[in-house]
């Protein structure tokens, strides 16, 4: 292909990824599964395609999607349900593996264990992009969206590892327990320390880089430092990434500057779009390659190495949480068990007594939109495909397509079914965020931060008197903001539902900000028509502006 075809090629996608994006938030539908959709009928029609080269998605395009969600989630709320999460992305993957290889080897006609832990290991991961997509847009509750998070993080590394182990049994012809059981261990404490060490290297350096430009390359470089350092250290480097990319994540609030952190939060929300978008338009140009590999298979080979797939993915992920959930009591919560409070306590201890009572086991309904949320992607596809084509005895990778089917059939199973069902089902089981919590959690939080500040002012009035005047200006304002927050939360509390209560006080103030601020602008504008204002000028006062609209919250916070 041409330099000049490859453009076009590369500009239509991002036109077909755009479009899918637009019908998606008109429609209700996941993009992921438009997209996955829209891939299979190109690949059906003739004209330039793209084969998966798994190397390139794994070093290319792995890191910086896993960087990017670890960036975005929260170190501490992982942690509080960490039980959960490794009992998901660590065990349950092992289980699924293992479960898938025992089904090939016992019921697929001449299939190998090895090779069935080989398909097993590369589906057994979840990839939560298209789950997370469409339950933020449906409001999931928080927790449910950090089991989510934690588990999509965290669950490659498990299944890279696994398949590592099975190729090498399958190829070589031999197997050992503990030379596995040591690789695995191995693999994940080097993942660990090499990503606690990246992590404290951009630590160090970023005092040093205050500019933003600065910061947003050292932030697009750290998932590819952290995944080529362990993978030439021999350790799990999807590990490294996750780990850089949380502690990272967790400190980026006291070390980046406030213009840092916009220009970089919005640098990888646009890596996130493209690279999501083209992974999974490149999930369905893979269809034609994988089933012309078939003909040498009869039909019931194929039906039952594919039921077996599906069936195990399908089946055991909701077994194997009721199985979870079924653990005793003690093993579901934290030290320090909930208590019940009556209306006069404090909002802390009311925080305190809720994060007890999100620590304890799941609900029926959690466990039901849990075990649906288990959409399989890229990463499968791309780990199938790094199955050698021979053996080191010279022969053939045994039933290496039928592998790769099945890997493709489970990931469009989960994908597109799984995906266009999983909105309707959070809706139907009644699970929302609780909206007017979060609100009281958010306002206290802002009246905190607001009476820091007077403290601090005081402080300030009595170093500098001098400045009384500038002192008495920004107490006055404050003093206004801190008289809004606590009327807001007044309100908040005075709810009992779950949805934030109406304010049409606060909605017009927030039409009233939007208003002015619009009227602005278009003078700025009439400015710089009429020769007045510089575009230089222009851009100045518009990056103003927008960072007024941008304090606005979009909804009612």
């Amino acid at each position: 292909m041409s330099p000049e075809a490859l453009l076009w090629f590369v500009l239509a996608a991002v036109a077909v990824v755009v479009v899918a994006r637009w019908l998606a938030s008109r429609t209700g539908l996941p993009s992921a599964a438009l997209l996955t959709l829209i891939g299979i009928l190109y690949a059906l029609l003739p004209g330039p395609n793209i084969t998966l080269d798994p190397h390139i998605v794994l070093t290319v395009v792995l890191p910086p999607l896993l960087y990017s969600a670890a960036l975005d989630s929260s170190l501490l709320a992982i942690r509080k349900n960490m039980r959960i999460v490794v009992s998901l992305s660590v065990v349950l993957v092992l289980v699924t593996a293992l479960a898938i290889g025992w089904g090939f080897h016992l019921f697929v006609a001449g299939a190998t264990l090895a090779a069935g832990v080989a398909v097993g290991a590369a589906v057994a991961p979840p990839d939560p992009v298209a789950a997370l997509a469409v339950g933020r847009r449906v409001n999931l509750p928080p927790k449910l969206v950090t089991i989510i998070q934690g588990e999509g993080l965290l669950n490659d590394a498990t299944a890279l590892t696994i398949l590592s182990v099975a190729v090498t049994a399958a190829v070589s012809g031999t197997f050992s327990f503990a030379a596995a059981a040591g690789q695995f261990v191995l693999a994940a404490a080097g993942g660990l320390v090499v990503g606690a060490a990246v992590a404290w290297a951009v630590r160090l350096a970023r005092p040093l880089t205050r500019d933003p430009l600065l910061s947003n390359a050292i932030s697009l470089a750290t998932p590819f430092v952290a995944f080529l350092l362990g993978e030439e250290l021999h350790v799990s480097g999807v590990l490294a990434v996750v780990v850089a990319g949380l502690i990272v994540g967790h400190h980026t609030p006291r070390l980046a500057s406030g213009a840092s952190r916009l220009q970089t939060s919005a640098v990888w929300r646009l890596v996130d779009f493209l690279l999501e978008g083209f992974v999974f338009l490149l999930i369905g140009q893979q269809f034609p390659n994988v089933v012309r590999g078939l003909r040498q298979y009869d039909t019931s080979t194929i039906v039952v190495a594919v039921a077996v797939s599906v069936g195990v993915v399908l089946l055991l992920r909701p077994l194997w949480l009721i199985l979870n959930q079924s653990l005793p009591r003690w093993m579901h919560t934290r030290l320090g068990g909930a208590s019940d409070y009556d209306d006069d306590t404090p909002g802390s201890a009311r925080r305190a007594a809720r994060e007890a009572r999100n620590a304890r086991r799941l609900t029926g309904r959690e466990v039901v939109a849990l075990s649906w949320s288990g959409t399989r992607g890229v990463i499968s596809l791309a780990a199938i495909f790094t199955l050698p084509l021979v053996t080191d005895s010279g022969e053939p990778f045994p039933d290496r397509d039928l592998l790769l089917f099945c890997a493709f059939v489970v990931v469009l199973v989960t994908l597109v079914g799984q995906g266009l069902t999983f909105a309707p089902l959070v809706r139907a089981l009644g699970l929302r965020a609780d909206e007017a919590d979060q609100a009281r959690v958010r306002n206290e939080a802002r009246s905190a931060s607001v009476e820091a500040a007077l403290a601090r002012l005081a402080e300030v009035a009595a170093e500098e008197p001098e400045h009384i005047d500038a002192v008495e200006a920004m107490r006055t304002q404050l003093h206004s903001r801190l008289t809004r927050y606590r009327g807001r939360l007044d309100q908040l509390q005075a709810t009992d539902s779950s949805r934030l209560p109406d304010s049409p006080r606060y909605e017009a103030a927030l039409r009233i900000r939007r208003a002015v601020i619009d009227a602005q602008r278009e003078e700025l504008l009439r400015w710089r028509d009429a020769g007045r204002l510089p575009d230089e000028g222009l851009r100045v006062l518009e990056r103003e502006l927008d960072h007024e609209e941008l304090r606005l919250p979009a909804r009612k916070p």
